[in-house]
């Protein structure tokens, strides 16, 4: 197989040594250090994935593919091969391919030298190592822990065996023999992990977890650090560690002249070695109240320098140490090149981050309307990519009639493109949502407005319109996840919402139909809507992370606010780390009734086979509840005549409710309302029919019944129990004027 899986033809017999090393994926390099040539042939410039046309022989073409950390450990690696006049060198770093693929490469040198020992040449071969480490078992960290690298499908492959299959820059000389402090640690290997340890983090915050977290000041076998950035004219402390550096946490900012050494190692942009404290607090008097009594004493002040600009500086401190080698000051210098490389990514990374969030911040909504009858709670979460931009929204619209329009929409792509026409789409969707169009017309439009915009893309969406006196919700989506809906008793489901093509899409395939769902959100219900991020890995089902959604809403709290911090802490690391994701929750507010008049609600959804059960069981621990027990079979047996009746000859769910009246009536009231406009009818059934007797049994059960309007449906009620005392069923029968007028 061929570096990228192409299968080989079996080569002619009469093959040369360079046919041979390229038919083995081995490319060769020729570096004159006069003329600072660097050439690569044929299968070398593959390895690192470069195009004859784009590479003019020079090193530092090749910062393309080697990102500058790894630069720096094959400059360790090569002086420290120069300067001990070791005949060759080796080492494996990681080449960024143009896809983004991480590819481990090994490296190997010859040096030739002339008659006075001078490096004039270094010719060598690299080859791709990915399998190679890929199956070798990780090398043990400075702090204990293996140590890894990303490979192209993001798990984690290894690095180098320690037995010499190949260890990742093992002492980057040749001879293998450590040139250890005191504990014996090699002084490149403290290099190597710290830059493995580096080259996964992001932010400054993650740097300065590197320098600070577990094992840190072992892996620099230091008592102390402190790291400083620089921020305008001042040096702005960001991390202070070690037990001895108890009198230096209270640093915080500090005006940038040389009366610290660390200021003075920004200024010089020049490393500064101590091993006596007398002379340090000599030279620096403001140390003394936080040198005394730490006993520390000696220190190494390195500047951090990315592009020829000390962007800040970094402190190690120790009590038992009298010398710093020249070995150990190149390492260290060494040390300060790569962690200001970090820092000045990270820095960089951290201010287009903030850039992009507050762009992304600015297009979405400041202020969410307060409504009587309902919690609403809003969260936007934007994705760890640096400057990408979502095009993730989420909106909430005041309509007449104590309504509400609910919106949260993603628009594809992550650049400032996709930020700009989320908010022209927000806006304009808002606009056809106030005009009071229902939601099948407001899609339509919305997606007719965002084809005559000048752009390719197109968004999905979805839209609800909320009567928060009748609890009716009216829904559609384009291409979006419909709304997940937690019930009173904290069961959740996924309602089965039709849906039509994405926005834009829709307009431009002539297909603009976005057909609506009718739910019923009783009081104390909850609609949770979000976008895919939230649900959705790359990579995997995105019904797995529907399923978590719904098990951490059903687990999470009641009230709207407390729900979405619930969701923010429990999801957005598992699901929502490498996109947008926007998430809107309603809650209608619950409706108990008083003390003496309580209420319950429940809503009983067409196809769920478990309802029924459900209502009974609910309803009879009302009643116990509220002791009145002894009504507990009448009222179960009538919920369930009425419910079966909705289920079976309307095309919706139905919305249960049992309230007991207030004094002097002393009785219970079970309402059962659904969608249908047709009224129930009292009939005479035969012996042998098999249905009709609903309303009798009803009529014998209830002190009273009725119908009513509600909406644009009906509810049928019916009451148990009599303020005289007497048995349900006694009294006189129904009002049958409520239901003989169809």
């Amino acid at each position: 197989m061929g570096p990228h899986g192409s299968v080989r033809r079996v080569p002619p017999s009469d093959i040369g040594p360079g046919e041979r090393l390229a038919i083995n994926g081995v490319g060769s390099f020729d570096w004159d250090l006069d003329q600072g040539t660097f050439d690569l042939d044929e299968t070398a410039l593959d390895v690192f994935d470069l195009r004859p046309e784009e590479y003019d022989r020079r090193p530092d073409s090749l910062v393309m593919r080697v990102t500058p950390e790894e630069g720096a450990r094959l400059d360790v690696a090569l002086r420290r091969a120069l300067q001990s006049g070791h005949r060759s060198y080796s080492g494996y770093f990681q080449v960024t391919r143009r896809d983004g693929v991480k590819q481990w490469t090994h490296t190997q040198g010859t040096i030739l030298r002339d008659d006075g020992g001078t490096a004039r040449r270094v010719v060598g071969v690299v080859r791709n190592a990915t399998e190679e480490l890929g199956q070798a078992p990780p090398f043990p960290g400075m702090d204990g822990q293996a140590v890894g690298a990303a490979d192209a499908s993001g798990a984690r492959s290894r690095t180098a065996a320690a037995d010499g299959t190949g260890d990742a820059f093992r002492d980057a000389t040749g001879d293998g023999d450590g040139d250890g402090e005191g504990d014996g640690r090699s002084l490149s290997s403290l290099v190597r992990h710290t830059t493995e340890a580096l080259s996964h983090a992001v932010t400054v915050d993650d740097v300065t977890a590197v320098l600070t977290g577990a094992g840190a000041l072992q892996r620099f076998s230091a008592d102390g650090l402190i790291l400083g950035l620089i921020e305008g004219g001042n040096l702005r402390f960001v991390a202070v560690t070690g037990e001895p550096m108890a009198g230096f946490r209270d640093l915080e900012l500090r005006r940038l002249d040389d009366s610290l050494p660390l200021s003075q190692a920004v200024i010089t942009q020049q490393a500064r070695f101590v091993t006596s404290s007398a002379d340090l607090l000599t030279r620096f008097p403001l140390l003394r109240p936080y040198l005394e009594r730490s006993g520390l004493h000696a220190a190494a002040f390195l500047p951090l320098i990315a592009q020829a600009r000390a962007i800040g500086a970094m402190g190690l401190f120790y009590r038992r140490r009298d010398r710093f080698t020249r070995e150990d000051r190149e390492t260290y210098g060494a040390l300060a090149g790569v962690l200001g490389q970090s820092l000045q990514r990270a820095i960089l990374f951290d201010q287009e981050r903030e850039f992009a969030t507050g762009l992304q911040e600015s297009m979405l909504p400041r202020h969410i309307p307060r409504f009587e009858g309902a919690e609403i709670a809003v969260r936007y979460h934007s994705a760890w990519s640096g400057r990408e931009v979502g095009g993730d929204w989420y909106d909430v619209v005041a309509l007449p009639q104590n309504r509400v329009g609910l919106v949260v929409g993603d628009v594809q792509g992550h650049d400032t493109h996709a930020a700009a026409v989320m908010g022209q789409l927000r806006i304009a969707l808002r606009a056809y949502a106030a005009e009071g169009h229902p939601p099948s017309t407001v899609l339509a439009r919305a997606s007719g407005f965002l084809a005559e915009l000048d752009t390719e893309r197109f968004a999905t969406c979805g839209y609800a319109e909320v009567d928060l006196v009748s609890g009716t919700v009216r829904t559609a989506r384009a291409g979006h996840l419909g709304p997940l809906i937690r019930h009173t008793d904290g069961r959740t489901g996924w309602p089965n919402v039709r849906g039509g093509l994405p926005l834009g899409l829709a307009t431009t395939l002539d297909l603009q139909e976005f057909p609506e769902t009718r739910l019923d959100l009783v009081p104390g219900e909850t609609l949770v809507y979000c976008t895919d991020g939230l649900v959705e890995e790359r990579g995997g089902d995105i019904t797995l992370g529907m399923d978590a959604l719904a098990e951490a809403v059903h687990n999470g709290p009641e009230r709207a606010e407390e729900l979405a911090d619930h969701l923010a802490d429990t999801l957005w690391e598992r699901w929502g780390s490498t996109d947008d994701v926007a998430l809107l929750i309603l809650r209608r507010a619950p409706d108990p009734g008083s003390r003496h008049a309580p209420r319950i609600h429940q809503y009983v959804h067409q196809a769920d086979p478990e309802g029924l059960a459900d209502a009974r069981g609910v309803l009879r621990q009302a009643l116990t509840a509220w002791r009145m027990g002894a009504l507990a079979d009448d009222v179960e047996l009538a919920a369930g005549e009425l419910l079966v009746n909705v289920l079976l000859h309307t095309e919706g769910g139905a919305v249960l409710t049992l309230e007991v009246l207030p004094e002097p009536v002393r009785r219970v009231r079970l309402s059962v309302q659904d969608r249908s406009s047709v009224w129930p009818r009292r009939r005479s059934p035969g012996e042998a029919a098999t249905s009709g007797r609903g309303l009798l049994m009803i009529d014998a059960l209830a002190a009273r019944w009725g119908v009513e309007p509600r909406g644009d449906g009906k509810a049928v009620w019916c009451e148990f129990g009599s303020p005289d005392g007497a048995a349900p069923g006694a009294a006189s029968g129904p009002d049958a004027e409520d239901v003989t007028g169809t």
